[in-house]
């Protein structure tokens, strides 16, 4: 299969195909049509389709989808190479938080350090996993050449990391900070995350009873 071209959009919901079909293949479901996957989606069988023509297409046409096919080629899509390789800075308790969700659910995610620069917790472990210093995060990942650092710390000292983690060569921040480091390095690969954005947008739909659309 050829480098696929997807729009954002389209990328944005491989995780949730990926997601639904593991369920479909964890029932002992053997296929699905875009029919199905579109209800379950709450899209369209049409968009269902649509987005997997991005990406060479996957099923044949009256009979569906294989979800083992499925399953295999998007989890490829998701993870090339089985895995990517990610530490975390910021050891307090959101950061505790997201390294046990990683270690436990985030399936094609190894994460192999903690950095800190509380000096009450380097030389700890969080989850069996040791805590280094902050000031070593750089030397570390010229050794170890991680693909992402997990950023979980507060927005003053995001600020001040953006330089050292332009300095790691990280390909991509999964970002818990309301910093955005893509505007100090605007080669790296960024996903926000915005946990206080996402309550405020809930609360908003709540407050003035407003669908989707």
């Amino acid at each position: 299969m050829s480098t696929p071209k997807a729009s954002l959009p389209v990328i944005r919901r491989l995780p949730r195909y990926f997601r639904y079909i593991s369920e479909l293949k964890a029932m002992g479901k053997t296929r699905v049509s875009s029919s199905q996957l579109a209800e379950i989606m709450g899209s369209t069988p049409s968009q269902v389709r649509q987005d997997f023509n991005c990406f060479g297409g996957f099923g044949q046409q009256g009979i569906g989808y294989s979800v083992d096919l499925l399953y295999s080629e998007i989890e490829h899509l998701l993870f090339p190479n089985d895995h990517i390789n990610a530490v975390l800075v910021g050891a307090g308790s959101l950061g505790a938080t997201i390294a046990n969700f990683v270690l436990n659910e985030a399936d094609g995610v190894n994460l192999s350090a903690i950095f800190d620069n509380n000096i009450n917790l380097v030389g700890k472990t969080l989850h069996n996993i040791r805590i280094f210093n902050s000031d070593d995060i750089v030397e570390y990942c010229q050794e170890h050449k991680p693909d992402l650092i997990i950023a979980c710390i507060p927005k003053a000292a995001a600020e001040k990391f953006a330089p050292v983690l332009s300095a790691t060569g990280v390909k991509g921040v999964w970002n818990f900070t309301h910093y955005d480091f893509s505007i100090y390095d605007k080669s790296l690969i960024v996903e926000n995350v915005h946990l206080r954005d996402s309550l405020m947008a809930l609360s908003y739909r709540i407050s003035h009873n407003t669908d989707d659309e």
